[in-house]
């Protein structure tokens, strides 16, 4: 097992996990404003919601590549773990530059692809029994 590959998706995972928890909150302080961002429908704030949800998600992506590593007794592939990290800091990133310009937007293929890329290379790496 590579055990500096499994660290760094669980560091992730635990990361992400706490920029969900502080973004939420700092969302938190102006949900209840009907008007804020235009409105719950806005894009603006669709895209903050879709970025702080988007910590979670991909750091239970993380944690899930650990722990399989982990209990699998296998190597980490590395294209894999490097892809998940990828995703984890490209897709809330692009979520919130994306609220702010819409035009970034064209740019979420770049963590999609990488969570993709994670995930074949995963089970193309016999890392599963």
């Amino acid at each position: 097992m590579n055990p500096t590959l499994n660290h760094i998706n669980l560091w992730m995972a635990w990361i992400g996990i706490l920029l969900g928890l502080l973004s939420g909150a700092l969302i938190g302080l102006f949900f209840h404003r009907d008007e804020w961002l235009g409105g719950y429908g806005s894009w603006r704030r669709r895209l903050l919601r879709l970025g702080h949800i988007s910590f979670f998600g991909i750091a239970f992506l993380n944690l899930a590549f650990a722990n399989t590593v982990s209990l699998a007794g296998a190597t980490a592939p590395a294209f894999a773990a490097w892809s998940l990290v990828a995703g984890a800091v490209l897709m809330p990133a692009i979520c919130f530059l994306a609220a702010w310009r819409p035009s970034f937007r064209h740019l979420f293929f770049l963590p999609v692809v990488a969570l993709i890329s994670g995930a074949v290379s995963l089970l193309a790496g016999e890392v599963l029994p």
